[in-house]
């Protein structure tokens, strides 16, 4: 089917200067129904409305123009607030809903700019060309991809779902041996065991990951996730010579200083840096302890749920602001008071534990890559006119994809 290409600034009228931006606080002393859309999608909900009509919003600056599977593009009715991060567009001789689809399947390659924030100008915005079939098709075309993207994204949701249950499952298991632990031999001060808490060094470097032969500086990402990540770094420039104070070496213990979520402070991993050379950050704790004790163990134990919620009481700072966690107020970490001789084995069975679980969780992952690709390609397809929606049913969209081992939809 071939369709003319038509630039946006003929279908739609652009009310961008309707919009209001409310910040947090604004947005606490107006709690409601209505719809807040920014340039994520909904970000909350207020009691007023500074529209009540059809509109596609296509994010301004901030929205994930480049990552595959994300939207851009949202096609909303009834009642909403719409701040200056997302554009607002009256849809004028088009289907609102085709419209979205549409969007969401453009290279926006040649349209952003910015150069640290990706934006979508609006004289960019009018330039983009979108296909153009008739009416009733586009109509057909957005009832088709509502039913068939309406499949994929519940079976996306189920996953998510999954991944949730399995990661309270290893919570719940990590808890349960902690107290039990708790119970047997009491708790010990981190004060007890630790030789020193030190932080590290942030000179200006590139945000580029580095050959195992270059120097790097760890990003908090290296660890904020629970899992160690060496590839999470900045390239040291050549012209920098490294201080070797902070050099990282397998079975360090790293912890995050601080973060704007409190679930993101204090977490612990075991340094395994797979040959690299890598340095510490001053975003970023390095924990020595005596050589006795074991670093997986204590690793664990600062990640289960009894333990976090003791350290959550020593955190510095509110939600949103940065939350900080002292190295005095490290040391004042209180963990169970496993014998030496038995460390070792509880971080093995945790461990095999874990493992169990994570690879299941990347079954999942896989399978969720899947559908984002399979509901791009989808859409795509049918908004450039590459078969017919009368004919087709979708269904091998989503059909002979991978269960992921050991779990049921």
């Amino acid at each position: 089917m071939t369709w003319p290409a038509v630039p946006l600034r003929r279908l739609v009228v652009c009310l961008d200067g309707r919009r209001v931006p409310l910040n947090r606080e604004q947005r606490s002393d107006m709690q409601g129904d209505v719809p807040y859309w920014g340039a994520g999608g909904i970000l909350d909900s207020v009691d007023t409305a500074l529209f009540d009509e059809p509109l596609v919003l296509l994010g301004e600056d901030g929205a994930p123009f480049f990552t595959p599977g994300k939207d851009v593009a949202y096609y909303v009715e009834g009642p909403s607030w719409i701040n200056n991060h997302i554009h607002a567009l009256r849809p004028d001789s088009v289907d609102g809903r085709y419209l979205a689809y549409a969007l969401n399947s453009v290279d926006y390659a040649n349209y952003i700019t910015g150069a640290t924030r990706d934006k979508l100008t609006q004289d960019d915005l009018k330039k983009i060309e979108v296909w153009n079939p008739p009416t009733d098709e586009q109509r057909r075309i957005a009832d088709f991809l509502d039913t068939e993207t309406t499949r994929i994204d519940t079976l996306t949701n189920a996953r998510k779902w999954q991944l949730s249950c399995l990661e309270q499952l290893w919570q719940a298991r990590l808890a349960a041996k902690t107290e039990e632990l708790l119970a047997a031999h009491g708790m010990i001060s981190l004060r007890r065991m630790v030789t020193s808490v030190e932080q590290g060094w942030s000179p200006q470097c590139e945000d580029v990951e580095t050959s195992p032969s270059e120097w790097a500086v760890l990003k908090t990402s290296a660890v904020s996730t629970g899992t160690f990540v060496p590839t999470e770094h900045k390239r040291l420039p050549s012209d920098i010579k490294p201080d070797f104070r902070y050099r990282i070496t397998d079975g360090d213990i790293l912890l995050t200083r601080g973060s704007g979520s409190p679930a993101h402070v204090g977490v612990a991993v075991v340094a395994h840096t797979e040959g690299r050379k890598l340095l510490l950050s001053d975003l970023l704790y390095r924990v020595r302890i005596d050589h006795d004790w074991s670093p997986e163990f204590v690793t664990l134990m600062l990640s289960s749920p009894p333990v976090r919620s003791f350290m959550s009481l020593l955190f510095r700072g509110q939600s949103g602001q940065t939350i900080k966690l002292r190295s005095e107020d490290v040391k004042a970490i209180d963990i169970p008071a496993a014998p030496v001789g038995i460390q070792a084995g509880i971080a093995r069975q945790l461990e095999i534990t874990r493992s169990g679980i994570r690879r299941t969780q990347q079954a999942i992952r896989r399978s969720l890559t899947l559908f984002a690709e399979r509901r791009q390609a989808l859409i795509t397809a049918a908004v450039t006119g590459q078969f017919d929606v009368s004919t087709a049913s979708g269904r091998n969209v989503t059909d002979n994809l991978p269960e992921p081992e050991g779990v049921t939809p």
